[in-house]
């Protein structure tokens, strides 16, 4: 059974390269906005920025690390010492990269699966692409699938896609009713609203709410 994740809005604070934000103490302050503000969960990346969240809001915290892919994709949650790099630093669930494409050491996401299932007891969500991928994640162990990826592998077309991968949350939640999660290219309440409607049990919103270089950016081009 999935392990317990309200249904609901999770926010992903995240603040990357030059942004201002980009520190551990703004981390935990969008994070302290999102637990005010209502959010059920806060999707974090960094084990420093994991720490100080976990000392600031009472909520569940996704914890997560990047790298690449020998690609240069970005590989989330790589290896098994990021897992317990995770943990330690207070998470409650645990996302990583569930999809077909193998990792620099030959595994490939859903393997991946198996051998953190083997080693810890955490809840898992698996970050896929594709509605096999999330079929194959869910049966594999993982107690959630996040649509986070589709649209950002070559297999799904990049990152050329604007919309919400609606299809693919509506497919994967009928056949797992409580374990999709639906994330990526989410902009607007509205968008989030539908993502329910359509059986996600919850919805990840970030760059929306946590990026405001990007907001900004977005409103610069709608005035040009």
């Amino acid at each position: 059974m999935p392990a317990p994740l309200a249904r609901g809005l999770i926010v992903s604070c995240q603040a990357e390269g030059d942004s201002p934000f980009n520190t551990p103490a703004s981390i935990a302050a969008f994070a302290r906005a999102a637990e005010m503000g209502g959010a059920v969960a806060v999707r974090i990346s960094g084990f420093e920025n994991i720490r100080l969240v976990r000392e600031s809001i009472s909520l569940p915290i996704i914890g997560i690390t990047k790298s690449e892919y020998l690609s240069g994709e970005i590989l989330i949650t790589g290896s098994l010492q990021d897992v317990e790099g995770i943990l330690n630093a207070g998470a409650t669930l645990v996302a990583l990269d569930a999809t077909e494409r193998p990792r620099p050491g030959g595994i490939t996401g859903i393997a991946m699966i198996g051998e953190v299932k083997k080693q810890f007891d955490v809840p898992l969500i698996a970050d896929i692409s594709t509605f096999e991928e999330g079929v194959e994640a869910l049966e594999g162990g993982a107690e959630y699938a996040a649509t986070t990826l589709s649209g950002y592998t070559a297999s799904t077309g990049g990152a050329a896609a604007e919309e919400p991968d609606f299809k693919l949350i509506h497919e994967l939640a009928m056949q797992f009713p409580g374990r999709v999660v639906a994330e990526g290219r989410i902009w607007t309440p509205e968008q989030a609203g539908h993502a329910l409607n359509l059986g996600a049990h919850a919805v990840v919103v970030g760059t929306a709410i946590t990026r405001p270089v990007e907001i900004v950016k977005r409103f610069v081009e709608a005035l040009t």
